[in-house]
This record gives C-alpha cells, sequence and structure tokens, in this order.
C-alpha cells in the first residue's frame, strides 16, 4: 500500500508539472529590442540582420560550399583573396584584374568582429600567397555593436597574425573616406565620423611599418581637397562606382607585386 500511494503522488507532480510546462510553451517570446543608435537607416538594418547576429554571426554559409569547391592553388600560381566587407564583395574583380587568379571573399554589412571569425575558412584554408584586407568602415558605423578603436585595432591585429602564422602575406588597406554631397550619403556619412577613420588609417600604417606588413593607401586616392569621399566616386558616398575601382585597382596590383613574386 506504501508503494501505491507514493506512485500516485508521483504521478499527480508528473501532471503539475506537466500543466506547467505546457503553459510555458504557450507563452510567446519576448520581442527583441534593438538598442537605438540614433540613425534610422542603421537602426533598421540591424534589425533586419537578426537572424545573422543570432544563427551564423561571422556568416560562414555564404562561401563554405565555394571554398569546399575551390582547388587547391596549381604549381606557381600567385593566388591572392581579397578579404573585405561590402565594398570588397561589390567588386568585379575579374574585370580590374582580368586573368588573376584573385579570389573575392567579401560580404555586404561586416564588421572586422564578423571577419576575424571567418578567416581560417574564407583565407587561410584557401591558400593564398596574400591577401588584401579592406575593413573597419562598418565597425565605425556600429553595425555590429559599439565598438571602440582599440578593439577594432586589435581585431586587425589578431587577422594579421593568424595570416603571418600561415605564410600568407598581409596587405592591409586604408579604409576609405565618405562624403555627404548627395541625398543618399547623408545616413552612412553621419555614421562614419571622419576622426574615426583618419585616426584608424594612422594605426594601420603605423602597424604595417612595425611589423613588415604592406599599406594599401586607398584613402589619399579617393579624397577630395574638403577630405571626403570625391563626388563623383560614389553616388552613396560609400560605396565605390566603376570609377571608384579603376583608381583602386592599379593601387592593389602594385601592393600584390609587393608581395607576391
Amino acid at each position: 500500500m506504501r508503494v501505491h500511494r507514493m506512485s500516485k503522488a508521483a504521478s499527480r507532480v508528473f501532471f503539475v508539472l506537466s500543466l506547467c510546462a505546457g503553459a510555458l510553451g504557450q507563452q510567446s517570446a519576448p520581442p527583441i529590442v534593438i538598442p537605438s543608435t540614433g540613425h534610422p537607416g542603421l537602426d533598421n538594418y540591424r534589425a533586419s540582420r537578426i537572424a545573422v547576429y543570432t544563427d551564423d554571426y561571422g556568416q560562414l554559409a555564404r562561401y563554405r560550399d565555394a571554398d569546399a569547391a575551390l582547388k587547391p592553388p596549381a604549381a606557381g600560381e600567385n593566388r591572392v583573396v581579397f578579404f573585405g566587407d561590402s565594398i570588397t564583395d561589390i567588386w568585379k574583380l575579374d574585370e580590374s584584374f582580368p586573368g588573376k587568379p584573385y579570389v573575392n571573399r567579401g560580404i555586404g554589412g561586416q564588421t572586422t568582429s564578423q571577419m576575424l571569425l571567418r578567416f581560417r575558412q574564407d583565407v587561410i584554408n584557401l591558400q593564398p600567397k596574400a591577401v588584401v584586407i579592406l575593413a573597419g568602415t562598418n565597425d565605425i558605423a556600429g553595425n555590429t555593436g559599439k565598438i571602440s578603436n582599440e578593439d577594432i585595432e586589435a581585431n586587425y591585429a589578431s587577422i594579421a597574425e593568424l595570416a603571418r602564422a600561415h605564410g600568407i602575406r598581409v596587405i592591409l588597406a586604408s579604409i576609405l573616406p565618405v562624403h555627404n554631397y548627395t541625398p543618399e550619403s547623408q545616413d552612412f556619412f553621419a555614421q562614419r565620423p571622419m576622426e574615426r577613420v583618419l585616426a584608424l588609417n594612422g594605426w594601420l600604417k603605423d602597424y604595417c611599418a612595425a611589423n613588415d606588413l604592406i599599406y594599401l593607401d586607398y584613402f589619399s586616392a579617393l579624397v577630395d581637397d574638403k577630405g571626403l569621399l570625391k563626388a563623383d566616386l560614389a553616388k552613396d558616398g560609400l560605396h565605390p562606382n566603376k570609377a571608384g575601382f579603376a583608381i583602386m585597382a592599379p593601387l592593389a596590383e602594385k601592393a600584390i607585386e609587393k608581395v607576391v613574386q
């Protein structure tokens, strides 16, 4: 009889727990609140990226299949990976560098924190001779949250150290200037204070000099007499058009020639 009474008690406990679990399961998840950045356009962008930030922060899925399908470099092949954000992502490397074994691994909107996560998959595993890294503008904007210049610099350094540990020559490109000459450019410009661009570019130049890396100075070739991106090089003030890339391409090629023989 005692065993029977304990069994009934256990059943009652199980029943209560089941009811509680059911009630909890029926409750809707609280809405995700994205802290405002003070820039409506950026707030909307960040809200649209919740699935990325929670499910695949580094966006490894973007190039996973392409990386797996890419064969190892052939003997004598001077493979170079262009690694970056949307500015790299939209760059048609086959048009700017016809016949060159250059691989595009840019992902729009990414910050250096995200790029660091995918560096092994999208660069190291591809066994390039060199990597051209263009990043930082989205960090300044706060695409994945506020980040200090010091933490951005740490990400640059970590990426460079990983590359060097695997025998990959490093080319660190300057952050591009931005402008506010068009209606489309206002948000991008407001999100990227020029003093931070200049400070990070100064750090990049000094870091390259101290560590025997190549500093690729796009900034000086694209900036106007007001310190902004030349108006005719980007309608939205941030992303170079064909004319912009035509200026950048020979600079990149010259940098690559210094490290790839």
